[in-house]
């Protein structure tokens, strides 16, 4: 009688490098977004400097997570094929935007928002969910089915 030899692969799942910051930055350009809807709502000073710092903050991480995505390539753990390049360039029209919109907030008072700031914002954060469904296809598609 024989017995099946059981298998030893284990399979390890690590994030990517660019993964935390660029989570963390994404929050901030959300929380930018909803910055700018009050401020629209309310005109209160406050939330538009709210929104200048949370912008600030975001490409700071940002920043920081396009080292990662850097490491993450040369890595092997971000393949620049296909879906993998309009990830990486929605990453990067999303940091031209919110940089853009940094800039449209250093001006003065109703004009740093409304309705430039807004609508910047807005496509912000429409473009950054339409990547991460793109950054969800690049992982299934590299790990084929494990994450």
């Amino acid at each position: 009688m024989t017995y099946p030899t059981p298998s030893s692969r284990i399979f390890i799942y690590s994030q990517p490098f660019r993964a935390v910051p660029l989570h963390f930055s994404a929050a901030c350009f959300v929380g930018a977004l909803a910055t700018d809807i009050a401020y629209w709502r309310t005109a209160e000073m406050m939330w538009t400097n709210f929104s200048s710092w949370l912008l600030t903050a975001g490409l700071l991480i940002a920043g920081i997570a396009a080292i990662g995505g850097i490491a993450d390539f040369a890595t092997g753990r971000l393949p620049l094929g296909g879906i993998g390049l309009l990830y990486t360039f929605g990453n990067l029209a999303v940091f031209v935007l919110a940089l853009f919109n940094a800039f449209v907030h250093s001006r003065d008072a109703w004009t740093s928002v409304v309705p430039t700031g807004l609508t910047l914002s807005i496509v912000a954060v429409v473009v950054m969910v339409i990547n991460a469904v793109l950054g969800r296809m690049v992982q299934r598609r590299y790990f084929k089915g494990i994450a």
